[in-house]
């Protein structure tokens, strides 16, 4: 069965701007694919499982403990809130540990049936002493820290391919050997500053799905005979959409949605277990961006169930 991570407190409320506007995150995604997949009948409500709590000491393995300690007592500085872009609060900090404490349970059932899927998660701005870009945890991170601590796992692959780069993700695991980072993301983006992981593919503005496509077949298989992990994280952003405000590259529905099966055909293969964690969007109708995850959440179920 495809077990899927989910709790209510992942749909956080965010304050209007100035004029009324919505955040410009839209936060209201984590509400909508959940009822999406179980309206048009992809999952049932077995599916789904509400993540425990997560102990600190996952987060220390990750994240050091000055940052944690003013992070869970709310005494960050306003600068790094404004990087963060999210007003902090206590049940945003609980939020973001069920996140990450739900990617760690998604690796034990992605060992028993193959794959296994976050609604949230992908945090992969945040560093090992800050957050940034709507990232306070990185889930990833700790979830591999957890893999590699627990001798669950010897070589993993973080497969990144949110269209902003896992800077965060690369320093973090820059001196750790048994953590591979693999970011394909767009150049022209946030964050302007790119930090370098173990490969890294920037793409040109305007990226059609023919260009985008065509990289990832050549470079993910190669990559998997190469570095032979025995695990794998998917960060399935879906803001390299052509309607995304943030993302610059040209990619269709139809694109997003075989880049998913080319991951998971990979991964079948290779037979490596894989935990999807959903990544960023930012299209302005969130139809959009409500489609193209769900259409990852389809395909693991159409490929591996």
């Amino acid at each position: 069965m495809l077990k899927i991570a989910f709790d209510p407190i992942y749909c956080h409320p965010l304050p209007k701007g100035p004029n009324g506007e919505p955040h410009r995150f839209p936060m209201l995604k984590y509400e909508l694919i959940p009822e999406q997949l179980l309206y048009e009948g992809t999952c049932t409500t077995e599916n789904f499982f509400s993540p425990g709590e997560l102990n600190e000491r996952w987060i220390l393995g990750v994240h050091t403990l000055e940052y944690w300690e003013d992070l869970k007592n709310q005494r960050i500085s306003d600068k790094m809130v404004r990087r963060i872009g999210f007003p902090l609060s206590q049940r945003l900090i609980e939020r973001e540990t069920r996140i990450a404490q739900g990617t760690i349970e998604c690796c034990h059932f992605a060992f028993s049936y193959g794959v296994s899927m976050n609604v949230a998660g992908g945090t992969h701005h945040a560093y090992a002493d800050r957050g940034e870009g709507f990232c306070l945890l990185n889930d990833v991170a700790i979830a591999s820290n957890y893999l590699l601590e627990n001798q669950l796992s010897k070589k993993i692959l973080v497969i990144d391919l949110d269209v902003h780069q896992g800077n965060g993700t690369a320093v973090i695991f820059q001196n750790e050997p048994h953590v591979f980072t693999f970011s394909m993301h767009g150049k022209d983006n946030y964050p302007l500053h790119k930090e370098i992981s173990d490969l890294d593919i920037p793409l040109p503005t305007g990226t059609t799905d023919e260009v985008y496509l065509k990289l990832l077949a050549e470079t993910l298989p190669s990559l998997i005979e190469q570095q032979k992990p025995d695990f794998t994280f998917y960060i399935s952003g879906v803001d390299i959409l052509e309607t995304d405000k943030l993302g610059h590259l040209k990619v269709s529905q139809e694109g997003c949605r075989r880049r998913d099966e080319l991951v998971f055909e990979q991964c079948k293969k290779h037979q490596l277990p894989v935990v999807v964690a959903m990544g960023g969007g930012y299209s302005p109708r969130i139809a959009d961006i409500v489609e193209a995850h769900c259409n990852t959440y389809r395909v693991a179920q159409e490929m591996y169930f």
